[in-house]
């Protein structure tokens, strides 16, 4: 039986949109705290689990002192931070640490996210 978790992390930056509209909100600057959950799938092992959530910590951790607190305009592959470009760069980072990785969703309110799913 296959078995999903997920954890979620908070972290916060600023961006701008550079290639929306003139006089849209988002090309100025602004800041969200952005929602991370990231979610593993797999067979429940010996331990009980699919994986220790302390082992995503672990995983998050090089992400997230990455992006907190930075303008992820100035992150490379950031350069247009929207969260469909945000959501498969984090992947794109998860992906060795975290073999069961499934997918990553990002936030940047409670009501607005986007995923990206693991195609392995």
């Amino acid at each position: 039986m296959r078995v999903t978790i997920s954890k979620m992390f908070d972290f916060d930056a600023a961006h701008y949109l550079p290639h929306v509209e003139d006089g849209h909100k988002c090309k100025r600057l602004h800041g969200h705290t952005y929602r991370v959950e990231i979610g593993c799938e797999g067979e429940i092992d010996g331990r009980g689990m699919v994986l220790d959530y302390a082992e995503i910590a672990v995983a998050w951790k090089p992400v997230e002192a990455v992006l907190d607190h930075y303008c992820l305009n100035d992150i490379a592959g950031l350069e247009n931070p929207t969260t469909e470009i945000l959501a498969p760069w984090i992947m794109m980072r998860l992906i060795n640490a975290l073999p069961q990785l499934a997918f990553v969703r990002v936030y940047e309110i409670a009501t607005t996210w986007c995923e990206v799913r693991c195609s392995r």
